[in-house]
This record gives C-alpha cells, structure tokens and sequence, in this order.
C-alpha cells in the first residue's frame, strides 16, 4: 500500500538575522495508494522542502504525515527518494550502485545482485551494468538512480526534480520511460517539478503551490487518457489552464 496523509504541515527556518521564514504554511494533501501526483511551483515555494519532511529528512514545525497508518518520524525504508543530482557512487559500477542500498540492509550478496539485475533491466541498461557512471549519460545516470530507489522496493518513490538538468529530448524520452516503470510496478509516486508541460504528461493530479510561503493554492485533476500526446487539443488546453491559474490566482498573496 502506499496512501499517504499529510495533515496541517508547517515549516519555519531561523535566519542568521534572527527572523523567523515560513517555508510551508499548513499544508494538507492526500495521495492514494498507486496515484502519481505532481508538485508544481516557482522556486522558493517550498516544494523540496516538503519532499524532504515526507522523507524524514526534516522535521516539520507543526502536523503530521501518516504513510499506511503510519505517522512518519524519521526516514523509513517504505519511502525512496531520487533526487536532481544523480548521488551514484562514481567508484561503483552500474550494477554495484542499484545493490548499495540492499548491501546496507544486510541482504546477502547473491539475493541483492539477482533483484539489481532484475531492475536493471527494468530501466534498460542491463547492457551497462558494468560501467561506471563517469562512462553514461545523464539520462542513463538518473535510470540508475530509479533503480537504485526501486531496488529497495518502497511503497512510496519521492523524486525531486529528477530530469530538470537534463536537455529536452532526453527529459521527454525519461518522462514516457518513469510511466512505463510506474505501470509496471504500481508505486506510489510524489513528484516535484517546475515544468507546466511535464506535471500534465504524468500525473493523475497536479498540486499547485503559492509563493512563499508554500500553501496549497489548487489540486488539478489531469483526466487525459495515457498515453498523452503533447501536441493534441486536449492537452494544450490543460496547459494553458493551468499556466492561467498559476499567473492569475496562484500568484496572489
């Protein structure tokens, strides 16, 4: 299962100053379990630091965030997270990179190996898995990425803005590949994006936040059949629906 319950999360920082800055403020959210769930707005808006409280990387000032039951109170290995940096270990091939995290749990080293090898050809690189990162492209990095996270076999995968440094034909080309793998293995997925265009080809629903401090401004439903075709009527006319929403109504403090 992966149903996730976030209730009246707020988040503050110090500043060197003394003053006090409201990254998040009261924010609420329900995710379904399989649901694919984009997070959409402008920087600063407290996007990443959202994901990183889900994660456990951060704990947040006030609320609560329940996974199956569950409340959250630190990292859990029912939670993955891919970052925009890829994070491989440059000296670890391929393969040894997807197996570190069973390494860590302690899974003998022929279980761990079979499942890196079974996601590997998940993401279509099995013809790289001895290479090292130095020797793949960006594209290939963030799949090893995706293994690696899936590897460990998460209700819920968190991924943060995972092909914004990529260039464009590679972006669209991973964002049809991320689909596929989530029709396969029906995770849960919460992703982070700046990209009006990339929120509307994958998710199920689209969550857009204000300026900060981050606040829920609207949840959008995408009820375009998959696959999506970029170019269609349909889809131009979410775009622009929601680049309308974010310019008129989600801009305003």
């Amino acid at each position: 299962m992966g149903n996730l319950v976030i209730n009246d999360l707020t988040q503050e920082f110090k500043k060197d100053d003394g003053s006090v800055l409201t990254a998040l403020d009261h924010v609420s959210l329900k995710v379904k379990d399989k649901e694919f769930v984009c997070i959409l707005g402008p920087s600063g808006c407290g996007k990443t630091t959202l994901l990183r409280l889900i994660a456990g990387l951060a704990i947040a000032r006030t609320g609560s965030i329940v996974l199956d039951g569950e409340e959250m109170k630190g990292p859990s290995p029912k939670i993955g997270f891919v970052f925009q940096e890829y994070s491989l270990f440059p000296w670890r091939t391929v393969i040894d990179n997807i197996a570190f995290g069973l390494e860590m749990k302690g899974m003998p080293r022929e279980e761990r190996y079979r499942i890196a090898e079974q996601y590997l050809e998940l993401v279509n690189l099995t013809a790289f898995k001895t290479s090292y990162p130095a020797e793949l492209s960006g594209g290939m990095r963030q799949r090893v990425a995706v293994a690696r996270a899936l590897a460990l076999d998460p209700v819920l995968l968190l991924m943060d803005e995972p092909f914004g440094a990529l260039d464009a034909q590679t972006r669209n080309m991973l964002q049809t590949e991320l689909l596929d793998i989530w029709e396969k293995t029906k995770k849960t997925i919460i992703f982070i994006t700046h990209s009006v265009d990339e929120a509307v080809y994958l998710s199920d629903r689209i969550v857009v936040l204000t300026p900060r401090p981050g606040r829920i401004c609207k949840i959008v439903p995408i009820d375009l059949p998959r696959p999506r075709n970029r170019t269609s009527v349909e889809f131009a006319t979410v775009r622009r629906d929601i680049l309308d929403l974010i310019n008129k109504n989600c801009s305003v403090q």
